[in-house]
């Protein structure tokens, strides 16, 4: 995504941020843990000196750079939260996105807390934890318009909108049977919806979250229907990555991750950094 359009989406975050906050209710908070599936509690590693975060500070909310310029967002608040949960001291280091991997492998770092998608070539080379982060992909639609939740036969009746060439339009083609609108970008498709032009709109479930809540859709549109997290489309999400060496760390990593979702310390941030919640 061009770094206009993030700072585009970090300005409607932190003007969300601003509001009185919404009912928790309101918010869907996933979960990735099985509450019934506890592994033996691995001792965390003994550090010699802080363990080392990695993160770049211009993908909000998941990470970015706050107000006084050092770095926040969903995933570092959780790395902050997992090392107090392991009793670790830690620090966090802001790097460009594109180089984390490289700066881990070359010991600059121990840990990468960023949105780099867990696939099996990035498992070939690296150890990670389990997911604390998935891309769902929406259905938005104007808010005035009262549709039905989509399916095979309302989107065979109304006209539905995508970003060309995305794995949204390919899910679409496939499950839904459609030939839909396509637009050369998530804006111009936005743009598209809140004109009217298109009844639904299929994308990003992140991006259209902070959309709908920002100044930008003005309060004109909504997610309808649930979300979608086909694996083969959307990915497996975005964990903790180490070195593959460091395997206690990332066990321990694991197990701080199921006791912040236990106690509700997962949902706390959760609702700090998703007013508008794209699950």
């Amino acid at each position: 995504m061009p770094l206009r359009q993030m700072r585009g989406l970090l300005a409607s975050m932190l003007m969300l941020a601003a509001v009185p906050a919404l009912a928790a209710e309101a918010v869907t908070i996933p979960n990735f843990w099985n509450p019934r599936a506890r592994l033996e509690r691995p001792v965390p590693p003994q550090a010699t000196r802080p363990v080392r975060f990695l993160t770049d500070d211009e993908y909000p909310p998941l990470h970015f750079a706050g107000p006084d310029g050092n770095p926040t967002g969903f995933s570092v608040e959780l790395a902050r939260a997992a090392c107090e949960k392991l009793g670790l001291t830690c620090t966090v280091q802001v790097r460009r996105f594109d180089t984390l991997l490289d700066a881990l492998q070359a010991n600059q770092g121990d840990v990468v807390a960023a949105a780099i998608p867990l696939t099996p070539s990035l498992r070939a080379n690296h150890r990670a934890t389990r997911p604390y982060f998935r891309w769902p992909a929406r259905f938005a639609v104007r808010a005035d318009k009262s549709l039905p939740a989509p399916d095979v036969k309302v989107l065979s009746e109304h006209p539905a909108g995508v970003v060309s060439g995305t794995a949204h339009e390919a899910y679409l083609r496939t499950f839904f049977h459609v030939t839909p609108k396509t637009y050369p970008d998530l804006g111009t498709a936005e743009a598209a919806l809140r004109r009217g032009e298109i009844a639904y709109l299929f994308g990003d479930g992140l991006a259209l979250a902070l959309w709908i809540g920002g100044t930008e859709a003005a309060g004109c549109c909504a997610f309808s229907g649930g979300d979608y997290l086909e694996n083969r489309y959307f990915g497996e999400g975005t964990g903790f990555v180490t070195r593959k060496e460091d395997e206690v760390l990332a066990r321990a990593l694991d197990d701080a991750l199921q006791r912040l979702w236990d106690e509700g310390k997962y949902a706390e941030l959760y609702l700090r950094f998703f007013p508008v919640s794209p699950f």
